[in-house]
């Protein structure tokens, strides 16, 4: 039996899910971070679980030929990418096998002959992030934002981040000297209450941006706003959002506009659309030309179909059919992106869109009862994946084919075994939106089966 801090030798036999190296010792299952297949390490155990342990990397005996240095100074201390240290080409390869991992694990019917299509990867894998969610704190009287380190509640301070859109970086360090300057209160979780955490995304093709204070009281932004704005003309919009819960939750139900436009334009594929602070859209905008081809390719709609977007978010998916199609219908749990979706239809001449504030679950069981009847259905769930009322939902009304992006291959391998008792998998095609982590995004092309 392995105990904890016990030191042993390892020979990493492949890579985990999580970008971990595993090996076997003595037939015990062994987890180390920052280990690459191939490699003989030495490592220390740090917990000892029921079918496994992890441990931490001591030194490496015999590197992987595919080991390179990390390009971010803060790399193993941060946590936020998880495989900047396997050469890129060789991150590709490990996705696809991040989604064979995740199907033998839930073995949904006739996955060991589903097609894996290889991940479709970035030139330049490096500052593609056009959206940051950092926290804030104070520490010794100086206000630091940045992300917590891996299953912790220390905060990381984060000046320059590697995978970070340049300009939102720099905004975030100066909305930081501004938020000390002006003696703004910062967030403290055992009594003080403040800014909490700063939200700031800018639109690819415009250059244009956004920011959310998020804050467990009202706060007085004026000369905060002025300075930051005046700093940075590319500030667009700079909204307020309240959370006083004590929860993990980043926002509160409200979101109020202080200063600026309501929303900022962004573009993708042939068409531009509205994004209001609070909607979701994909974070890496090269890489969602991609992803959003790579849909429309799989969906292969007609001129005469029906088409339903679930978790629709602005309409973005959609709007990729909606000149090929009958009609589109969306939905999405946020009534401010329903409103930018249409709006969105509205100024791109659509005709055919419609979209509705709610659940799927509830609301496309709703349409059917109404008559509805959908050719094609579009999925791109949370991380969480589909929720089960939708999952029966789906298989009880069988739309003849769908699209499913995922970017969580575990819930998405989870969701198939339901899906597959219905559907055909043509193929899943794994897009890299995350380079450096050990996440992806993948388009899965299903096909009602013949009865």
């Amino acid at each position: 039996m392995l105990k904890e801090k016990q030191r042993i030798p390892l020979k990493i036999k492949r890579m985990g899910i999580n970008g971990e190296g595993i090996g076997f010792y003595k037939k015990t299952l062994v987890f180390v971070p920052g280990a690459l297949k191939g490699e003989e390490v030495f490592c220390q155990v740090t917990a000892v679980k029921r079918n496994f342990v992890q441990a931490k990397l001591l030194k490496i005996n015999k590197p992987s030929k595919f080991r390179v240095e990390p390009a971010c100074a803060i790399y193993e201390e941060c946590g936020g990418c998880q495989l900047m240290h396997l050469r890129y080409d060789k991150q590709l390869e490990h996705k696809d096998d991040i989604i064979r991992q995740a199907l033998k694990k839930f073995k949904p019917a006739g996955y060991e002959n589903y097609e894996i299509r290889p991940t479709l990867g970035m030139d330049k894998p490096q500052h593609y992030r056009a959206k940051l969610q950092f926290q804030t704190r104070s520490f010794g009287g100086s206000v630091k934002a940045g992300l917590y380190a891996e299953g912790s509640h220390r905060l990381v301070e984060i000046k320059d981040c590697y995978v970070q859109d340049q300009l939102t970086q720099d905004i975030i360090n100066k909305v930081t000297q501004l938020l000390d300057k002006y003696k703004i209160p910062i967030y403290n979780e055992r009594k003080i209450a403040g800014v909490r955490t700063v939200m700031i995304r800018k639109g690819q093709a415009t250059n244009q941006v956004q920011l959310i204070v998020i804050s467990s009281r009202e706060l007085h932004l004026t000369k905060f706003i002025k300075e930051l704005t005046a700093t940075f003309p590319e500030i667009k919009t700079v909204a307020f959002n309240l959370n006083r819960s004590k929860t993990s939750e980043i926002y509160g139900e409200q979101t109020e506009i202080l200063w600026g436009q309501e929303s900022i334009e962004e573009s993708v594929l042939d068409y531009s659309f509205a994004l209001s602070p609070r909607a979701f859209y994909q974070l890496n905008p090269e890489q969602t030309q991609v992803l959003y081809d790579q849909a429309r390719q799989a969906l292969d709609v007609s001129e005469n179909d029906h088409i339903i977007d679930a978790y629709c978010g602005v309409g973005t998916i959609g709007f990729a059919f909606a000149g090929q199609v009958k009609s589109v219908r969306g939905m999405d749990i946020i009534p401010e992106a329903i409103e930018d979706a249409k709006k969105n239809s509205l100024a791109m001449g659509f005709d055919n869109t419609y979209y509705e504030a709610g659940k799927a679950e509830d609301i496309i069981p709703k349409w059917y009862e109404e008559g509805y009847r959908a050719d094609g259905v579009i999925v791109d769930p949370p991380r969480t994946g589909l929720d089960d009322k939708l999952l029966d939902t789906l298989l009880t009304y069988k739309p003849k084919k769908m699209v499913y992006v995922s970017c969580n291959t575990s819930t998405l391998a989870r969701d198939l075994v339901k899906l597959s008792k219905v559907y055909e998998v043509d193929y899943i095609q794994s897009v890299d939106m995350f380079p450096h982590t050990a996440r992806t995004e993948a388009v899965v092309r299903l096909q009602k089966k013949e009865c």
